[in-house]
């Protein structure tokens, strides 16, 4: 298998190549989070194709920019990916172990990311991909808008006293700190009730008994309609017998904010801020 593969993989190379060859770097993105990054850094001759969900809004904080190129297939193996003659192929520690090995078997240069869960991990993810595309004046463009934004909305929230908040899941899976969703509260004027009062770690399953003594004031979920979002947790213990599930008491937000472990975080900053304290944009 190793052999045929370095051997198909030698007769791509051998094709021609089109503007990305004068770069010398095409790249393969084989997450979400490393779309996003490589969009925003990347030329568009040095993308050879996106992961499987880049086109989809609900996943995708940049599904349309992802449009113009290629999405690679579900599941596929290595030659689904080898087909691209990539360069670089970019894979995050929860990439299936057996593609990750296939892939450096055939000489490609692999990289694994493994940090998600702050802001800073995103700047970082963001550095390491436009130092391969050679554009780390673009990376740091990026980082210094982030943070003059992240740096205002601090200034919009000074004094806001914090609104007290979970984050449900019909898996029977809360995320506590160290986590996106804990970031995404440090910097929206919430306070996550499993990393305060439930003192959890990571994302893991829900203490179902202990949460009902929780005082939420509202619990933050995916959606543009409240009573459409709200309707799983409505039958399902224990969000059923929580007042704040009962009477409606929740912030919205696009799909994508929730999960994303990118630099475009800072959109969902915004957006559970404004959705938890709109006085301070009146």
């Amino acid at each position: 298998m190793a052999s045929l593969m370095r051997t198909w993989l030698a007769a791509l190379l051998l094709l021609p190549l089109g503007a990305a060859g004068a770069a010398g770097v095409r790249i393969v993105s084989q997450t979400v989070g490393t779309d996003e990054a490589l969009l925003a850094v990347a030329d568009p001759g040095q993308i050879a194709a996106l992961s499987p969900l880049a086109h989809n809004p609900e996943y995708s904080a940049v599904a349309r920019e992802a449009k113009p190129y290629p999405e690679l297939v579900v599941n596929g193996d290595a030659e689904s990916v080898l087909k691209f003659r990539p360069s670089v192929v970019l894979c995050a520690d929860y990439s299936r172990v057996e593609l990750v090995s296939q892939l450096r078997t055939a000489g490609v240069r692999v990289i694994v990311f493994n940090h998600y869960a702050t802001l800073q991990d995103s700047y970082e993810m963001l550095r390491r991909i436009a130092a391969e595309v050679g554009a780390p004046e673009r990376a740091e463009a990026v980082i210094a808008e982030c943070e003059r934004r992240t740096a205002a909305l601090r200034e919009r929230l000074k004094g806001i006293k914090p609104v007290r908040v979970i984050s449900p899941s019909t898996y029977d899976i809360i995320p506590g700190d160290h986590t996106t969703f804990q970031d995404l509260c440090d910097h929206a004027g919430a306070e996550n009730l499993a990393a305060t009062l439930g003192q959890l770690h990571g994302n893991v399953a829900s203490p179902d008994e202990q949460m009902l003594a929780w005082p939420i004031d509202e619990v933050v979920v995916s959606g543009t309609d409240r009573a459409a979002a709200l309707a799983p947790y409505r039958k399902l213990p224990p969000y059923e017998f929580m007042a704040a599930v009962r009477d409606g008491r929740a912030a919205l937000m696009e799909p994508w904010m929730l999960g994303c472990v990118s630099f475009r975080r800072v959109d969902a900053y915004f957006a559970l801020a404004r959705a938890l304290h709109p006085e301070a944009w009146r």
